[in-house]
């Protein structure tokens, strides 16, 4: 079993794991470390029998621009659009149709927006992160060769979107910067 790794992350991300043997090696997987970058998404896409699974970790500021809990009733409403835009998964991750995808669970975790099981230490000197984990069921996830994402056009903080995805195609990483959408996962 495969699992991605970010240094002190993953208690909060969820255990992602693969049936596809070597695609990633520890070494590398550790190596990447976690950096809070505003503007940057971190995403990490895993494909298996039957399922597809999207793990994001995105400094707050990206998804609602502030990085503590809401003080006012127009942050609240902020934060309340950004967690039902991060709920529609599927606007979200437009999968390849072939392979017949459909959200099966949603999980997110922020520590000031008090979602998920986030550590209360995940707050570092005025920086937060928001985690999102998105599974989707799929019908026959080997058929799985796109993915059109929706998240540039859902959130105005985010410039680059740095991508990490173990396939049956293999593993291999993407960066996308607006208003690029689309990840491709030919070799």
């Amino acid at each position: 079993m495969i699992k991605f790794l970010r240094p002190g992350r993953s208690k909060r991300l969820g255990k992602l794991t693969l049936l596809t043997v070597g695609l990633c090696t520890a070494t590398l997987c550790l190596a990447q470390g976690h950096a809070h970058e505003h503007g940057v998404v971190k995403l990490d896409i895993a494909v298996e029998a039957g399922k597809l699974t999207v793990q994001m970790e995105s400094p707050l500021d990206n998804l609602v621009g502030f990085e503590r809990a809401p003080r006012t009733e127009a942050e609240r409403k902020t934060v309340d659009a950004a967690v039902a835009r991060l709920k529609a998964a599927a606007t979200l991750f437009k999968i390849d149709p072939a392979a017949g995808c459909s959200v099966a669970r949603v999980d997110l975790a922020s520590a000031p927006l008090k979602l998920g099981n986030a550590e209360p230490a995940a707050v570092n000197d005025g920086h937060a992160d928001l985690d999102g984990e998105f599974e989707f069921s799929c019908k026959d996830s080997a058929h799985v060769s796109f993915i059109d994402l929706g998240l540039f056009a859902a959130f105005a903080g985010m410039q680059r979107i740095d991508v990490q995805i173990a396939a049956p195609q293999g593993q291999f990483k993407r960066t996308l910067s607006r208003p690029a959408t689309h990840i491709d996962f030919a070799r």
